[in-house]
């Protein structure tokens, strides 16, 4: 049984969401908050598979409710909001506070909509309340020190990215602490919702000194920009130009981690480093093995500065990595790599 505790302060949402979740067998409301700050109570009291959490709330907001829960006692949570969800600030505030996923309120029994949108919440919290999550990390660590220096290798003429779950904000902290002389491309996968691509490369680098842009077909790397996968393609390269694929999914994704490191692999063989962050499952384990073959350097994100330690685990598991490190030491690590 999913033991799930709903935040609204609307008694006919808290009702909504009870009667959708009475539609599906196997989940059960354990707690009804009002506001974040019962939110957070009934969290810690109840320990519940799952919350959803309204973000327009009194005393405290969804927002900050989520990352105080995230913070001290890590559980699944799904913003389910009557704003515009498909607001890419939106929905990466949400993120980056540590929600797992953003679905819209459904409308009433009745709306042509309903079914459709209610089959879609809980699809998506049958999904994200199997998840195991690792508590977060809320801010820098003061200081915090560099990681010990390691024989250099091949200088990376290129950087590789794949991330899931939690992957905008630990983005937004590596970009964030580049240099805007940073002196190789970043390519990046991220899984994200359809359309949201544009919105991300905005979002990163407003906090960033370098370039985001999402990748052109056919456009030649330059040092200090961050090349993210359109929506619907393979992010590669092909010598030293982005190569977009239309090829199929690959296990299931596309854009694909395992496609691009792959890509990088071939093109730039031991001068490539793969790196490979918080996220649910393993896209990109299988690409990182092409890569760690080719001589090129494998880093992954450490388990304790994880949202979810999957895809970056399976690295780590498979024996395909030479550096494992937290989120706070990446940015100084890749600076070192080129």
């Amino acid at each position: 049984m999913i033991r799930v505790v709903v935040a609204d302060d609307m008694e006919a949402s808290l009702k909504l969401l009870e009667a959708i979740f009475a539609l599906e067998p196997g989940f059960e409301i354990v707690g009804r908050a009002r506001n974040g700050e019962e939110a957070v109570e009934l969290t810690r009291r109840l320990k519940p598979d799952l919350v959803t959490m309204d973000i327009e709330m009194p005393v405290m907001n969804g927002f900050d409710a989520t990352l105080r829960i995230m913070t001290e006692l890590p559980t699944p949570i799904v913003v389910v909001s009557g704003q515009d969800v498909n607001s890419v600030g939106f929905a990466l505030n949400a993120m980056k506070a540590g929600a797992l996923a953003v679905v819209p309120k459904p409308p009433a029994p009745g709306d042509p909509d309903f079914d459709a949108q209610a089959r879609h919440l809980l699809t998506m919290a049958r999904a994200m309340a199997g998840v195991n999550l690792l508590p977060r990390v809320q801010s820098p660590r003061p200081g915090a020190a560099a990681p010990e220096a390691r024989p250099q290798r091949t200088r990376a003429r290129v950087v590789a990215i794949a991330a899931s779950t939690g992957g905008p904000p630990a983005l937004s902290r590596i970009l964030s602490e580049l240099p805007a002389d940073f002196r190789a491309p970043l390519l990046v996968v991220q899984h994200i919702a359809e359309g949201f691509a544009e919105g991300l490369a905005k979002w990163l680098g407003e906090s960033s000194p370098l370039r985001v842009k999402v990748g052109d077909d056919g456009e030649p790397l330059a040092p200090g920009t961050v090349y993210l996968a359109p929506d619907r393609r393979h992010l590669g390269v092909k010598g030293d130009r982005i190569e977009l694929s239309d090829a199929p999914p690959i296990e299931g994704f596309k854009p694909s981690g395992t496609y691009l490191f792959e890509s990088v692999a071939r093109s730039f063989g031991p001068a490539a480093l793969g790196l490979i962050l918080t996220g649910m499952g393993h896209d990109g384990v299988k690409g990182l093995a092409t890569l760690h073959a080719a001589g090129g350097t494998v880093v992954a994100q450490d388990k304790e500065s994880s949202v979810i330690f999957g895809m970056n685990g399976e690295a780590v598991l498979g024996g395909l990595t030479d550096e494992v490190l937290p989120l706070d030491a990446l940015a100084y690590l890749l600076m070192q790599a080129v």
